[in-house]
């Protein structure tokens, strides 16, 4: 039901009350956007632009910021927060709202979109205060210091995070961040930049993580492998005892960083991550890349990588270092533009851009620090309408499980549901079945079959089969987006009955709505 006029005004009075008394400054709606623009897979899945086209706000306290999110007409309207000084538990209250879900003693950005947080003037610095990032997308975090983080001891944040990153999260850009520690677990702090729960197309650039028992992880469990598509490039990690990152399952793409003092391990890819790792320096530490403390492996792709006084162990039943001699035991297709720098110049480039408080500086891609521009998106003037026919929400495939019938050489089931288009599925002739499939039922009411770069137009004649009972639950002809009977199935099948040729199927994407 709709508020009347006069309660939606006083509400907005109120909030903008709030701000004055708590640090918050609010100033007229204008295009507006972190300086530069994002890299990475934060490119992809439509892009992440975070608060541009919205209003502008200065916060001086945490309790301000979550005014600015509370004072929004919804909780998808964009803006922009303008961060200076420093944000602790004294000024970090919860803040009640329509567009917000906030808590006490954490930046919380919980079931929103279109923000950008960025530190300005004498710098932002999030003291003992994580920012916890849930069922949100398109956020930009930019220019800010995040440091001494607890999960134990008092006082006590975000898990123990300095960022956090978790429960279907989509689209998130950080960028010249300073995240630190003062020591490890038994000193009551946990990981610098976790992932977790469903969290997808992520980029960390021009960053430095340091003094902290764990780097970062993407995915909490052997078991939890929803999590992928993430860009980390042009970080400093310094003095890690490990997790720089630790991968369960997805794709991450490395390169350019520079690695020194990684204590016990360092890039650690397991249960079936693909790692793609390039052009990075690594100097004075141990185990830099590898499968350790499982014996779930996990793959990579190197190329150009330093290896400065590294040292390896030997290799055991849960230990799998990549070197002394460290060789590619996967592909990673890149769906994006790069420009490498040179491993040698790295420790220099990286030195002179990674972190808050550096002028935003980046790499021209030849080893020179430049400034970028700042962008202004012009919001477009119409609002598209919708495509009932697409699928919206999570694609339901990644992190599933897959089989069906034959396969044609060199190609694999998983193929279908890793996100990848340059990967695919075929089957030993003209007809055949794939199916995904769950370990509990799954409510579907689309899908979208891909085919592959150059075998378009292939598949003909189809059915989609419910799994468990063997119900037809509809036909057709050519691939696509296909709506069926919105269903609770474990398992649903993609039946090709006819084809011109040999069909490839590069990704069989689920969703629920």
């Amino acid at each position: 039901m709709r508020r009347p006029v006069a309660l939606r005004l006083n509400a907005a009075l109120a909030t903008m009350a709030l701000a004055a008394a708590t640090g918050v400054v609010m100033s007229m709606p204008e295009a507006s956007a972190a300086t530069g623009t994002a890299t990475g897979y934060a490119t992809q899945n439509g892009g992440t632009t975070g608060g541009a086209g919205g209003q502008t706000v200065r916060a001086t306290t945490g309790t301000a910021i979550h005014a600015a999110l509370c004072g929004r007409a919804s909780s998808s309207t964009p803006i922009t927060i303008e961060v200076e000084g420093t944000i602790n538990h004294g000024n970090t209250a919860k803040v009640s709202g329509n567009s917000c879900n906030t808590a006490d003693g954490v930046i919380e950005l919980k079931q929103i979109s279109n923000v950008t947080i960025v530190g300005v003037g004498g710098g932002a610095v999030f003291d003992q205060l994580g920012i916890h990032i849930r069922e949100a997308s398109n956020i930009i975090i930019q220019n800010v210091t995040v440091r001494n983080v607890k999960k134990s001891g008092s006082p006590t944040s975000n898990g123990g995070d300095a960022i956090g990153m978790e429960s279907d999260v989509r689209n998130v850009w950080v960028d010249h961040a300073t995240l630190e520690a003062s020591g490890g677990e038994s000193e009551g702090f946990d990981g610098l930049f976790d992932m977790k729960d469903n969290t997808q197309y992520v980029t960390l650039s021009y960053s430095i993580l340091r003094n902290s028992g764990r780097g970062g992880l993407v995915g909490s469990s052997e078991t939890e492998l929803s999590n992928g598509f993430i860009t980390y490039h042009h970080n400093l990690y310094e003095n890690i005892d490990s997790r720089t990152p630790l991968l369960r399952g997805g794709i991450a793409h490395i390169y350019n960083n520079y690695y020194v003092k990684l204590n016990e391990s360092g890039i650690n890819s397991r249960a079936g991550a693909r790692a793609k790792v390039d052009n990075n320096y690594f100097k004075d530490s141990k185990d830099v890349l590898g499968t350790f403390y499982t014996d779930a492996a996990g793959y990579w792709q190197v190329s150009g990588n330093t290896f400065d006084n590294v040292t390896w162990s030997t290799p055991g039943s849960e230990n799998n270092p990549a070197g002394p001699n460290p060789q590619s035991n996967t592909t990673v297709s890149i769906p994006y533009s790069y420009n490498l720098d040179a491993a040698s110049c790295v420790p220099d480039i990286v030195t002179r851009t990674a972190g808050a408080n550096k002028g935003l500086q980046v790499s021209n891609g030849n080893c020179s620090p430049q400034t970028p521009t700042p962008t202004t998106p012009t919001p477009d003037p119409t609002t598209p309408t919708p495509d009932p026919t697409q699928p919206s929400g999570t694609n339901l495939s990644i992190g599933a499980g897959s089989d069906g019938s034959g396969e044609a050489g060199g190609t694999s089931f998983g193929n279908v549901r890793d996100g990848d288009m340059s990967t695919y599925w075929s089957p030993a002739g003209s007809t055949g079945s794939i199916s995904i499939k769950w370990a509990s039922a799954t409510a579907v009411s689309r899908i979208n079959i891909r085919e592959a770069s150059g075998s378009e137009g292939s598949i003909g004649s189809w059915r989609v089969i419910n799994g468990d009972t063997g119900a037809v639950l509809t036909s057709g002809s050519g691939a696509g987006v296909i709506a069926v009977p919105r269903t609770s199935l474990s398992k649903i099948t993609f039946e090709i009955t006819g084809s011109t040729g040999t069909p490839k199927i590069a990704e069989y994407e689920t969703y629920a709505g």
